[in-house]
């Protein structure tokens, strides 16, 4: 049986994997979360160039959806291994707790708190699961769809095959 979704959601989460990689580098960590929206789009107009041609709009989205709730799964997932990994290159738990302002380590000192087990890695990977994961999905599934629906409407009659070829007839034999 033929998956779309399947297919570019797995290609797509591979590439996400990879832009959360390319997030634990200082300077170009800033252009990690655009980019990653655009592929969230292109992921979606993946999983539509793969349906069936006569592509429905409704189809086209559905599978895009699919696809972004796939890759964005893998991608939260990517985000929560990796969450310890930046708080470790960003100088550790302490280097947070020496940049609070004295009146919030007040605040955790009156709470009973340890600022210690706020900042650490296991605490950041924990948010990064409560944030990350159900907000790629959801990202994932309006832009995947937005990509599907945009790429069925500029060509609801090609499928790959027929963009293999190209769009050119093919020349006459030679005699």
């Amino acid at each position: 049986m033929n998956r779309p979704w399947l297919k570019a959601g797995l290609i797509g989460g591979l590439v996400l994997v990879i832009i959360n990689l390319f997030g634990l580098i200082p300077m170009v960590s800033c252009i990690c979360m655009p980019l990653g929206l655009v592929a969230y789009v292109a992921i979606g107009a993946l999983a539509a160039r793969w349906v069936a041609p006569r592509r429905e709009a409704g189809r086209a989205a559905g599978q895009g959806a699919l696809a972004g709730v796939v890759s964005g799964l893998i991608g939260g997932i990517a985000s929560t291994v990796l969450a310890p990994v930046s708080l470790a290159m960003a100088g550790g738990p302490q280097a947070f707790i020496n940049n609070l302002p004295p009146e919030s380590l007040q605040a955790f000192q009156q709470a009973g708190v340890d600022p210690q087990a706020v900042f650490s890695g296991g605490a950041l990977a924990l948010l990064a699961a409560i944030c990350c994961l159900p907000l790629g999905m959801l990202l994932g599934a309006g832009l995947g769809a937005l990509g599907g629906v945009i790429y069925a409407a500029i060509r609801p009659g090609q499928n790959a095959a027929s963009l293999v070829a190209g769009p050119y007839p093919p020349l006459p034999p030679a005699q």
